[in-house]
């Protein structure tokens, strides 16, 4: 690894997330909104950068005022910022969300986050990287698409951890068919996963058991898949092995928006300390428990030590076949 290595890169959508002031399970019940740096791999960088690993985005954006914010906001969450493309010829994405403590109604405006080219991958950003990390958002359209491909395949040769986030949404993705043949091609080179039942769900189509989901998701390609059940816990297979299930814990949800994103932080930063999968999992309990009180992303200053702390003598994971 280069000395200046990076811990997580992720690559795809940072935008304006305008979230409602009050809660609404709609956005027809909304009237007023705050604003707040969004999207999933952005998230996630500034997650993980808060978390103590060093954490950067490659993605696009526009140069004016919405832009220059994001680049601040993500400065400010000390997220490496230097694949971070301020272009004038686009317009920064926008995305309308309820505040909700289920899944948030949300509405999107798109513009320059699609337009990240396989010409702004540059190699050197994957050679720096340990983790690469996307999601179906920027895989949902092209050029983002080819450029997230070409940015797996360069992870891939180079032998690099490759993490996916299927959170298919027709809002976002409304060919079906196209969604799950670009999957298919990316999964190849994917390490590991992250899937929620909702997700599931919409991808493969609905009543399917926990356990034909993850059966899907092997057989496209990656070794270990986590499987978030909401309020039922999460569950952990690997190579078709189903390892635990993990059950939640209550909590008093403010807000639970880009709630997976703060679990996949969790997990993925236990990951790459060296931890068993096990204990990632347990430690991604604990970070998205935080997340769930916090409005916005994870609070500035978490002590990781502290985190990994409370996991001694909660060993209440329950083991699967």
């Amino acid at each position: 690894m280069p000395e200046t290595h990076i811990d997580l890169l992720a690559i795809g959508e940072i935008l304006i997330d305008f979230i409602s002031t009050e809660r609404a399970d709609s956005l027809l019940e909304a009237a007023a909104f705050r604003r707040l740096q969004g999207g999933s791999p952005a998230n996630l960088a500034v997650n993980v950068s808060r978390l103590g690993k060093r954490a950067a985005l490659l993605a696009k954006m526009g140069a004016g005022a919405f832009g220059q914010f994001l680049k601040a906001e993500m400065q400010r969450s000390g997220v490496i910022t230097d694949y971070l493309l301020l272009d004038p010829g686009v317009q920064t994405s926008l995305v309308f969300v309820s505040q909700t403590s289920g899944t948030p109604d949300f509405e999107p405006y798109r513009c320059g986050d699609y337009q990240l080219t396989p010409e702004n991958i540059p190699e050197e950003a994957i050679q720096r990287a340990r983790l690469l990390h996307s999601t179906t958002w920027p895989l949902s359209r092209q050029p983002s698409r080819s450029a997230v491909l070409k940015a797996f395949q360069l992870a891939h040769q180079l032998g690099r951890i490759i993490s996916i986030d299927p959170n298919y949404s027709p809002k976002v993705w409304p060919d079906h068919q196209d969604a799950l043949c670009t999957l298919e091609d990316a999964y190849q080179y994917v390490t590991l996963t992250k899937a929620s039942l909702d997700d599931a769900g919409r991808l493969f189509g609905p009543g399917r058991t926990p356990e034909d989901y993850i059966r899907r998701f092997h057989d496209l390609g990656p070794e270990t898949v986590v499987f978030t059940l909401g309020k039922q816990g999460s569950l952990l297979s690997y190579r078709g092995q189903l390892l635990s299930h993990l059950p939640a814990r209550p909590v008093k949800v403010v807000d639970a928006t880009g709630a997976g994103d703060s679990f996949w932080a969790g997990f993925l930063t236990a990951l790459l300390d060296g931890e068993p999968l096990e204990r990632c999992l347990r430690f991604a309990r604990e970070v998205v428990e935080l997340k769930l009180q916090t409005m916005g992303t994870l609070p500035a200053n978490i002590d990781r030590s502290t985190l990994y702390a409370r996991l001694e003598g909660t060993q209440e994971a329950s083991g699967s076949g």
